[in-house]
């Protein structure tokens, strides 16, 4: 996808911003409850994202939870990782702040 169509996909992804590392990625800060809630959430996305063979860039600490999605091999965002933010998008619909 060119810079354009990530700035296109983050109309339908509100919570996402853009974050070029250095190639075109799209991020996610979340915040969860407590730690329990954050690794509970790490595990269901990790679950898919080994089943896709596509891997999210993250770190964890306590209740918060990084998120960055790009396609290495595709030098940026591909539909692999609008794919990835709708599921994550789906799975936290009332569980972060």
């Amino acid at each position: 996808m060119t810079a354009l169509d990530v700035d296109a996909v983050l109309r339908d992804l509100p919570d996402w911003r853009r974050a070029d590392d250095p190639r075109p990625a799209i991020a996610r800060t979340l915040k969860f409850a407590d730690f329990n809630a954050a690794f509970g959430f790490m595990t269901r996305v990790a679950l898919l994202a080994d089943k896709a063979d596509h891997h999210p860039e993250w770190s964890n600490v306590y209740n918060r939870v990084e998120v960055l999605l790009t396609t290495h091999d595709a030098g940026g965002v591909t539909e692999r990782d609008t794919a990835m933010a709708r599921f994550i998008d789906e799975i936290v619909k009332g569980q972060v702040g």
